[in-house]
């Protein structure tokens, strides 16, 4: 008598898998709401704060309005820290064994990794729209029309999922929530204040503008500016400055190439 063994289980597709790891991060959203309106609460409260207390004391270099100069800033310090979003989605589910879980079944082995990162660009989208909304009540405007509207938004969020993949690398390296929290807080507040988010770069120390200059978080702002027509002054005719779509879109590249290998490899390492 014959014995029929039973075929191991099926991977599935790539795309599949990650798309139900997708929608099962954005569903964890309405359940923990608190993550979404402290993070929503928190840029809002920076629009303020620049728009309202410093910046009658922040002159632009060239003229201009400083609140248009400065919605293109919050939105890029914003997406800066879907890495810190991502970081700390990442050790939360490696400190309750989800990974060893997901491991286990038949599934592709990247959704796990895919799967957070598209859901947290969906989820930064989410607080994109806030922000932009806030930014027309202090007077934020588009002036090149809608094409490079949608161009701007599309760039932003291609900058958050390439930082979602550097927040998965640090998520994976550290222990604990708090930990993450911490890690991704003290990396990408240097990058974001240290940039021409919130000053232009003329108001800087001689030794810091080129510093500054090169920031992707600059290159992402000025790109901002130059596609929605708002004020956008530079310090030299240095490359970031003259090109800084392309530099945004460099940074993207270069992001993505180092980070997500990193991600994948730690992934494939840990044992927790």
């Amino acid at each position: 008598m014959t014995t029929v063994q039973e075929a191991p289980p099926q991977q599935g597709s790539a795309l599949s898998d990650s798309l139900v790891v997708t929608w099962r991060n954005l569903k964890r959203i309405p359940r923990i709401p608190e993550l979404a309106i402290f993070a929503i609460l928190q840029s809002v409260m920076f629009v303020l704060l620049f728009a309202f207390v410093f910046g009658g004391a922040i002159p632009l270099p060239g003229g201009g309005n400083y609140r248009e100069f400065l919605m293109p800033g919050i939105f890029a310090q914003t997406l800066a820290f879907a890495a810190a979003t991502t970081a700390i989605g990442m050790t939360d589910d490696m400190a309750k064994g989800l990974i060893d879980r997901f491991r286990s079944l038949p599934m592709s082995r990247s959704a796990f990794l895919t799967g957070r990162t598209v859901s947290d660009v969906v989820y930064n989208l989410g607080i994109l729209i806030v922000l932009m909304l806030s930014g027309l009540a202090v007077g934020w405007r588009v002036h090149e029309g809608l094409a490079r509207f949608l161009a701007g938004v599309g760039l932003t969020l291609l900058f958050a999922y390439a930082m979602s993949w550097v927040g998965v690398w640090l998520g994976m390296l550290v222990p604990t929530v708090e930990v993450a929290q911490q890690v991704a807080f003290t990396a990408i507040f240097p990058l974001t204040f240290l940039s021409n988010a919130f000053v232009p770069l003329q108001t800087l120390p001689g030794w810091l503008q080129p510093v500054a200059d090169w920031n992707p978080v600059s290159a992402i702002t000025a790109a901002l500016r130059e596609l929605w027509g708002n004020p956008n002054p530079f310090v030299t005719n240095s490359f970031p400055s003259e090109h800084p779509i392309l530099m945004t879109l460099i940074w993207t590249a270069l992001f993505i190439a180092i980070f997500a290998p990193l991600g994948v490899r730690r992934y494939r390492a840990t044992s927790r």
